[in-house]
């Protein structure tokens, strides 16, 4: 086996952390997968696999190669296909990081569509709300809510959302219904953080024009999506996001919109991904994708966004 190919076995060993499936993977006998990786911890000089009867996990030193061995084989499959009928039909790995709501309302329900359309990428999914480093981590792509603070890496505008805010009815029994902005601060919220730069979010409406932030107290605060709803429907406080996440729920009045005379700021949904990756096919054709899930479920991206 010669070094790119056991590159690529070690790459599909770790991410599917088993040599019975990756040899499985890539067509070859387990017997071949574990003789290449063998020699390949015997040319290094290093651990870089720890076997389980269970699991294989790689070492310190095994992430740290993985992580290297991600970039050199995206790097030499970009250089194939940039061959035009190599691009015409992408093909390789193709790393995604989806943040919550997105992967399961929006991207996963339709994913099989992509697999038929491009049978010859294979992804790996991950997920969460944390500020992935794209070239670290060996990710092609992210998709985020929010504006983009990362100058280095190229965003394409999927969509923008409406927000809404609102609360259950068990809420604004206890606590009033806020008639005016001016009311929020006297409100309780759920609070929503991130893990990666722990501050809060405020509320935010567009008054006279003007973008104005309300920051409200509150006894409980969460950095997950799902888990902001189901404070709010259980009491917990207002909360403020994308309207199309609690559709169901205000439809069947297990949450109540509040403040509806004052617009809450549209939030954009963009696509992230370095700059090196730019002519990769199977970027460009996820991007052009999964683009068009937005369009169908938002509309068009307004030409001044």
């Amino acid at each position: 086996m010669d070094r790119f190919d056991s590159l690529q076995l070690f790459a599909r060993i770790v991410e599917m952390g088993s040599f019975t499936r990756a040899a499985g993977a890539l067509d070859i006998p387990r017997a071949t997968a574990t003789h290449a990786i063998k020699e390949l911890e015997a040319r290094l000089g290093a651990r870089l696999l720890e076997r389980t009867t269970r699991q294989v996990q790689p070492t310190l030193d095994g992430q740290a190669f993985y992580e290297r061995c991600v970039r050199i084989l995206g790097e030499l499959e970009d250089a194939e296909s940039s061959l035009q009928h190599v691009a015409a039909n992408p093909r390789g790995v193709l790393r995604l990081d989806l943040h919550g709501i997105h992967a399961t309302r929006i991207v996963l329900p339709r994913i099989d569509e992509f697999r038929a359309r491009y049978p010859s990428i294979d992804l790996v999914v991950s997920g969460g709300d944390r500020l992935v480093d794209l070239i670290q981590e060996g990710i092609d792509c992210v998709v985020r809510a929010g504006n983009p603070r990362d100058s280095s890496l190229v965003a394409r505008r999927l969509a923008v959302m409406p927000q809404v805010i609102c609360a259950s009815p068990l809420y604004l029994e206890r606590f009033g219904v806020p008639q005016h902005p001016d009311d929020l601060p006297a409100h309780q919220a759920v609070g929503f953080f991130s893990s990666t730069r722990h501050t809060h979010y405020p509320f935010e409406l567009l008054i006279a024009g003007q973008l104005q932030a309300f920051s409200l107290g509150g006894w409980i605060s969460v950095n997950d999506a799902e888990n902001y709803v189901v404070c709010a429907l259980r009491g917990g406080g207002l909360i403020q996001l994308p309207r199309f996440h609690v559709e169901e729920e205000l439809r069947q009045g297990r949450l109540v919109a509040v403040l509806d005379d004052w617009k809450s700021p549209d939030l954009p949904v963009s696509a992230l991904y370095p700059y090196h990756r730019q002519l990769s096919p199977r970027v460009r054709v996820f991007i052009d994708w999964v683009g068009k899930l937005y369009e169908e479920r938002f509309g068009p991206v307004p030409a001044s966004v």
